[in-house]
């Protein structure tokens, strides 16, 4: 498994998809990069030259924000919506879909498990949580 800035990419596959393992990477970023370090797209990663590799490497350094610094950036701007009060901000604060998606129905990914909310009917059930909370 090459090491490109530390991140172990997978070897068996072509450079343009292994390159996507980099946080911040996607295929058209990849594609720009094996075009301007002047590598094969059909190659495998395994059989990159140590020469080949400097080159994304040196790339990747100059040209893009990648990895911890880019996590760090994304947080930073997460805590800025939420500092400023911004409608954003408040959806990231409580949990809820950002980007206007409905909430009435779905959004269980942002919302998590269904808490159900309700009146208990049976009068012994009932009488034991009374006797707990006494």
């Amino acid at each position: 498994m090459p090491k490109i800035l530390g991140i172990d990419i997978p070897g068996k596959k072509r450079v343009e998809y292994s390159l996507r393992y980099i946080y911040g990477i996607g295929l058209s970023r990849a594609q720009d990069i094996i075009a301007k370090a002047n590598i094969d797209p059909v190659k495998r990663s395994d059989d990159l030259t140590a020469e080949e590799m400097a080159r994304i490497t040196a790339i990747l350094q100059e040209g893009y924000v990648l990895e911890g610094d880019l996590r760090r950036e994304v947080a930073q701007n997460i805590r800025r919506l939420i500092s400023i009060q911004s409608y954003r901000g408040v959806r990231h604060r409580k949990g809820l879909p950002v980007r206007g998606q409905r909430t009435h129905t779905n959004a269980r990914t942002r919302k998590g498990v269904r808490k159900t909310v309700g009146v208990i009917r049976v009068k012994a059930t009932r009488e034991e949580m009374q006797k707990d909370k006494d």
